[in-house]
C-alpha cells in the first residue's frame, strides 16, 4: 500500500507510536485540532524562515527551507479555509510543551547548535506525519482526504531536515544525538499532559470521578 510505503521511514525514524488515548482525545477536541494544526503549520514555516536568516551561509539549507517555508504556509491556509468552512474560530492558544521542550537539548554551542535543530525538526515532522495516518482511519471523509493529501509533502520535509543534520556532522555524531532526542520525544508523547493540542502527551485519568 502506498502509505505503508510512504509511513514505513517515518515510523522506523521515531522512538514509539502515537497513543490511541491521544486519538481518542483528538476526536473529543475537533476546533482544537484544527486550531493547533494550523499554529503548527505557521510555527513551521517561522522555523524555516528563521533557520534561513541566521543561516545564510549554508546554500543547500536555503533552498531546501525556502520550498518547505512555502509549503507550510500553503498547509496554514488550507486548514483555515477548512475552520472557516466550518465556522470554527481562531482563538488565541497557549504553545505545546512539546516543541519547546525538545528544544531544550539543543547543545548551544556551533555546529551542534545547528545539527540537534535539524534534527529536532526532523523529529516534529515525522511525529506530526504519523499522527496524520493515525487520525485519518477516525476522521470524516473531507478531513481523512485533507490529511492524506498532507502526508507525502510532511514526510519530505522530516527527510529534508534529517538529510540537512546528515550532511553537518559525522554518522556516529547524528546517532548519538538522535539517542538523546527520540528519547526525549518519546517521553514527551507518552507522558500525561494538562491540555489537548496536536503534538500533546495523553491526557490526565481522573480517578473516582464517571466518564465526562
Amino acid at each position: 500500500m502506498q502509505f505503508h510505503t510512504l509511513l514505513a521511514p517515518v515510523r522506523a525514524f521515531l522512538p514509539c507510536a502515537t497513543p490511541p488515548a491521544w486519538v481518542a482525545w483528538a476526536l473529543e477536541n475537533p476546533e482544537l485540532l484544527l486550531v493547533d494544526h494550523a499554529n503548527c503549520e505557521k510555527k513551521a514555516a517561522s522555523t524555516a524562515l528563521n533557520l534561513m536568516y541566521r543561516y545564510v551561509d549554508q546554500p543547500r539549507l536555503l533552498h531546501k527551507l525556502s520550498r518547505l517555508a512555502r509549503e507550510e504556509l500553503r498547509h496554514f491556509e488550507q486548514v483555515f479555509g477548512l475552520m472557516q468552512k466550518r465556522g470554527v474560530g481562531y482563538p488565541q492558544l497557549s504553545a505545546s510543551r512539546y516543541a519547546g521542550e525538545l528544544r531544550k537539548q539543543v547543545r548551544g554551542n556551533e555546529p551542534g547548535r545547528l545539527v540537534d535543530t535539524l534534527l529536532v525538526g526532523a523529529l516534529i515532522e515525522a511525529r506530526s506525519c504519523e499522527r496524520f495516518a493515525a487520525l485519518i482511519p477516525v476522521l470524516d471523509p473531507e478531513l481523512a482526504d485533507f490529511y492524506s493529501s498532507l502526508l507525502k509533502s510532511e514526510a519530505r520535509h522530516f527527510e529534508d531536515y534529517l538529510g540537512l543534520a546528515a550532511a553537518l556532522a559525522p554518522a556516529a555524531e547524528i546517532a548519538e544525538r538522535l539517542a538523546v532526542l527520540r528519547a526525549h520525544e518519546a517521553e514527551l508523547i507518552q507522558s500525561v499532559d494538562t491540555e489537548f493540542r496536536f503534538h500533546s502527551g495523553v491526557r490526565p485519568q481522573h480517578k473516582g470521578s464517571g466518564p465526562s
